[in-house]
């Protein structure tokens, strides 16, 4: 049904919180944010993905280098929605016990979501439609019932992704999908919610719209006219494809290498099955363009296309997953169109995922000073503005899941493991707890990382001698760039707002004192030893 328009005396009141709003009144941009499920671009997870090429990345900018904070579907979520660091809001795993959607994470962070300022400040009709968080929906949390603040259509995905078989909470009341494909098939269906908005939503208002695809996220479910496409692909043999990790955490070294046959068969097919469900969310991409272009909205919107967070096959002997520290989990793909952006631009700064709240805040007009997010615009680089100061540095921070009993695939490991495979591999632990700052200057592209477990164990990587991050270089490494990597890296860990986006340790205006490292901050310094790498 078709909304009507802000109240009259209601807009002068959204002018003055968004300044930028009284020049654009008319045509303020609309934005679309389309968000996949452990879509990796290290592995060639966009080659299928034609259309969007073509209709987005060729039509906009491709940013190379962005990331996610944390490798993992609900923590890298709340980033995105919140603009901020696993550590700032709290949600920490995919669990209700992990602040996924639990009842905290409702009260103290959804309100002050990207979504709830732009519907409450600025006067934006939100969509939302698809994957919210892992746990939405859990009977603990408020059921399909509970409809976040700031979003004026929602229909959201009960608990995690699926294709078929589901239930979609439809503006707070539960409906329940089956399996067949033509009514059922959910990035389809998502599609259709999608067309039903822009043809019947208001306008008079802008409009902002997430759609989150269960795709590429298992069971990997093709529609039924892809079930048969890239038979002959396989996942890509790079250098560190099955091979064992020699002086990494015990968590990567556990796996066994060679892997068996089965694990290749496996991951192969498992690598062509994810792309065949992208397919369907390429459609998706092309029925909507067509659908903002046929209303005249296409010049004046946003489309920003991405994902929760990489993936692997194989990496390390690590048969399928996310989650660990490596490029090809925390890198992620990131194509924009818009509203003065030139087509065919690449862009190499080093951005994040807690970047798209504060960037569409700032398309909204929306005073970023009035928020508490750590990212930071991509206006000023989507414009192509010259000479912008940008970060050279980022968080990375997980904290690692186990079963407090033994998994009964791998007795042999004992507690505290989860996610493990017929042939005992585990892909998660609870020590698999880590704090990494990923860097990437004009003099150095490199990874320092330390586990939160009893050898409080250090990973190193100069990305552009090893750039499949094969050696660890802990050992060998300049020991004051050791030292002023971990003062950078305890800094970044209780940092909040703008301290996050203070200068990298190559930066010029990076200052670095030994002496505090021992400072009364409340945060222990570590004191590095051959023993303790």
């Amino acid at each position: 049904p078709r909304r009507p328009a802000l109240p009259a005396l209601l807009l002068p009141l959204l002018l003055l919180l968004c300044p930028a709003l009284a020049a654009r009144q008319a045509r303020r941009p609309n934005v679309v944010l389309i968000l996949t499920d452990d879509q990796d671009v290290c592995l060639g997870g966009m080659t299928p993905l034609k259309k969007a090429a073509a209709l987005i990345a060729h039509m906009g900018v491709t940013f190379v280098n962005a990331y996610v904070p944390s490798a993992l579907c609900c923590p890298s979520r709340a980033s995105i929605l919140t603009g901020k660091y696993p550590h700032n809001h709290h949600v920490v795993n995919n669990t209700l016990e992990g602040n996924c959607s639990s009842q905290s994470w409702q009260k103290i962070q959804e309100p002050y979501t990207f979504p709830a300022l732009l519907k409450t400040a600025c006067g934006y009709q939100t969509f939302f439609a698809g994957k919210y968080l892992n746990e939405y929906g859990a009977k603990d949390a408020g059921g399909v019932g509970h409809v976040p603040p700031g979003w004026s259509f929602w229909y959201a995905l009960e608990k995690n992704s699926k294709y078929y078989n589901y239930t979609l909470s439809v503006n707070g009341k539960a409906r329940r999908h089956g399996e067949n494909y033509s009514v059922d098939y959910l990035t389809d269906v998502l599609a259709n919610m999608s067309l039903d908005f822009l043809e019947y939503k208001s306008n008079f208002e802008p409009f902002f719209m997430m759609i989150s695809t269960p795709a590429p996220h298992s069971p990997w479910t093709a529609a039924p006219q892809y079930a048969k496409s890239f038979q002959n692909v396989s996942a890509p043999r790079n250098s560190n494809f099955n091979i064992h990790g020699k002086n990494k955490h015990w968590l990567i070294r556990q796996a066994k290498t060679p892997m068996t046959n089965s694990s290749i068969q496996f991951l192969d097919d498992a690598y062509r099955k994810r792309w065949q469900t992208l397919l369907s969310v390429d459609d998706l991409i092309e029925k909507l363009v067509k659908k903002l272009e046929f209303h005249g909205e296409l010049d004046n919107t946003y489309i920003f296309y991405t994902s929760d967070n990489g993936f692997h096959t194989g990496k390390f002997s690590l048969p399928i997953d996310k989650r660990q520290l490596y490029e090809f989990d925390i890198k992620v793909p990131l194509i924009v169109r818009g509203p003065g952006i030139k087509p065919n631009q690449t862009n190499k700064m080093l951005v994040a995922n807690i970047d798209l709240g504060p960037t569409i805040l700032d398309i909204a007009g929306y005073d970023l000073n009035k928020t508490q997010m750590d990212g930071m615009s991509l206006l000023p680089l989507l414009r192509g503005d010259k000479n912008v100061t940008w970060r050279s540095d980022f968080l990375v921070e997980y904290q690692g899941e186990g079963y407090n009993g033994s998994d009964p695939t791998c007795p042999g490991l004992g507690p505290g493991v989860t996610h493990c495979f017929p042939d005992c591999v585990c892909e998660d632990s609870y020590n698999n707890t880590y704090a990494c700052v990923r860097t990437l200057s004009a003099s150095w592209d490199l990874q320092y990382c330390e586990f939160d477990d009893r050898e409080v164990f250090v990973e190193v990587y100069n990305l552009t001698a090893d750039p499949h991050q094969i050696n660890n270089i802990a050992k060998t490494i300049d020991q004051e760039i050791l030292e002023k990597m971990n003062y950078r890296l305890m800094m970044l860990q209780s940092c909040s707002g703008a301290t996050c986006r203070t200068p990298g340790v190559f930066d010029p205006g990076y200052r670095f004192d030994p002496r505090l490292m021992f400072s009364n901050h409340g945060i222990r310094a570590r004191r590095f030893s051959a023993q303790s790498l």
